[in-house]
């Protein structure tokens, strides 16, 4: 369906500017393999490899229960994203005007910012853990490794930082098609590199490379709510790590050329990418147990232990690239789209971005002193838990309320008889359905009375977010569906 002609009713200038504008189709470029990658970075990612690992060896499963249990995951989140990528590629929308449907027109801020905060928080986490491996490289090549520390980190560290920090906002400034090449080749050169260090390590182990993986897959250890709980906890947190990207989805899918494309990209980028990177980082973190005496779970640590100088240069530039790469189109572009909302009139996509960047350098400092103390499996959780609301009231309104049919026209529209001005440009109901739902998601992570909901949180907020939203909106005079 061609993009609707915005130049038919007055569009107000507060609500539009170039980024927000529906994308035509003729400029669309993206195909599966731009999807494919867009989650193979995701997944690759130096924290991705860590949050995997670490499923493996602390909900006391067997490794196979937890292998099915983030396979699981995969197939989950490529449904949820095919339901939130499906209307930005029919109208060519991002997700901030996408939420304009269901929160108002100017409600949409509200969202908007949330989704900015938490990607802020990724992106500042992100951008840390990225600079893991350029510090991991200047080490190997100089052989320096830092003086003091300073909030954790050393020189080095810092140094490594910095330049993560400088080299992204270089990038993220030359433009989405730099960062769509960016991405074509730092996707399937980590795979390379992961099976290059796997077969080192399997070299140096021999046989003790399976037999450790059996001492993991035996599943030592208990969960609270017993195995059935464990498992559908790992499913719950391999969602919520996703949980930024399910819910901006159409920020990305709005340049796809068609639907087709988009979902053969999510199926390969999603269940069947995740179940291989899974599976390599499973074994490799075995074999750092044998080499090392320890389960490692960053991959920057474990190719500094491996004394190849060449591997070690090839690895940390390869995971920097995959790192860097995701962290731009999930934590950076975002927020740049959701600040620019705000504003449209005076913040463009670019100034965005760089309000983003300022202020998730300080969220990245602090990831080894303080927000690394709270624990992966809990930030992933909280941060999940906060958004999945907003992913059901998005969802609920655009299938079950709008017949998937929108006005764009009126999405750009502050007109008070306008199809989403509601009240003032605000709609309380899907505002009180956001607050209830998110306080009874983000409890289930933290009260112990709700312990056993802890790994279900994005789940639960999304499910009941869906459900008050669609509640509440049946209670007002009906939505019709918006004709065309």
């Amino acid at each position: 369906m061609n993009t609707q002609d915005l130049t038919i009713r007055k569009i107000d200038p507060t609500l539009h500017n170039e980024d927000l504008a529906p994308l035509p189709h003729a400029k669309r470029k993206w195909g599966w393999f731009e999807i494919f990658n867009v989650w193979s970075n995701d997944i690759q990612s130096l924290f991705g490899y860590t949050l995997a690992a670490t499923l493996f060896i602390s909900y006391g499963l067997n490794g196979w229960a937890v292998f099915a249990g983030i396979l699981l995951a995969g197939f989950i989140v490529m449904f949820l994203v095919n339901l939130t990528g499906k209307p930005s590629v029919k109208y060519g929308i991002p997700y901030p005007v996408m939420a304009r449907a269901s929160m108002g027109v100017r409600g949409a801020n509200f969202p908007a910012l949330v989704r900015g905060i938490v990607a802020i928080f990724w992106y500042g986490v992100q951008t840390y853990f990225a600079s893991t491996a350029v510090a991991l490289l200047i080490t190997a090549v100089t052989g320096w490794s830092g003086g003091g520390t300073f909030l954790g980190m050393s020189a080095v560290a810092w140094l490594s930082y910095t330049i993560v920090c400088v080299f992204q906002v270089a990038l993220f400034l030359r433009g989405i098609d730099w960062i769509t090449r960016f991405l074509n080749w730092a996707g399937p050169l980590v795979y390379l590199v992961m099976i290059a260090l796997l077969a080192v390590i399997w070299w140096k182990t021999g046989s003790g490379l399976l037999d450790e993986a059996g001492t993991i897959f035996s599943g030592q250890g208990d969960y609270a709510g017993g195995p059935v709980a464990a498992f559908f906890a790992v499913v719950g947190t391999m969602v919520a790590y996703f949980a930024a990207v399910i819910i901006n989805y159409g920020d990305f899918s709005r340049f796809v050329k068609s639907e087709s494309q988009m979902k053969l990209g999510n199926f390969l980028g999603l269940p069947v990418s995740l179940a291989f990177f899974s599976l390599l980082a499973l074994l490799i973190t075995a074999g750092t147990a044998v080499l090392f005496g320890e389960l490692l779970t960053n991959p920057a640590d474990i190719v500094g232990k491996v004394d190849n100088l060449a591997l070690t240069v090839i690895a940390a530039l390869t995971f920097f690239a995959a790192t860097v790469g995701i962290n731009l189109v999930a934590n950076f572009i975002p927020p740049a789209y959701d600040l620019a909302n705000l504003a449209p009139s005076k913040i463009s996509a670019r100034t965005g971005g760089l309000i983003t960047a300022a202020v998730a350098f300080f969220i990245g400092a602090l990831w080894v002193s303080v927000i690394s103390e709270i624990g992966i499996a809990a930030f992933v959780d909280t941060l999940g838990a906060l958004l999945a609301p907003l992913y059901g009231i998005m969802v609920a309104d655009y299938y079950l309320l709008r017949r998937q049919e929108l006005d764009v026209q009126d999405l750009f529209s502050s007109a008070p008889g306008g199809a989403y001005y509601f009240n003032d440009g605000w709609n309380k109901r899907a505002l009180a359905a956001f607050a209830l739902a998110a306080m009874f998601s983000v409890a289930s992570v933290w009260m112990p009375a709700l312990e056993a909901l802890a790994g279900f949180a994005w789940i639960v907020g999304a499910l009941l977010g869906a459900a008050l939203h669609y509640l509440l909106m049946r209670a007002r005079p009906a939505v019709a569906a918006i004709p065309n």
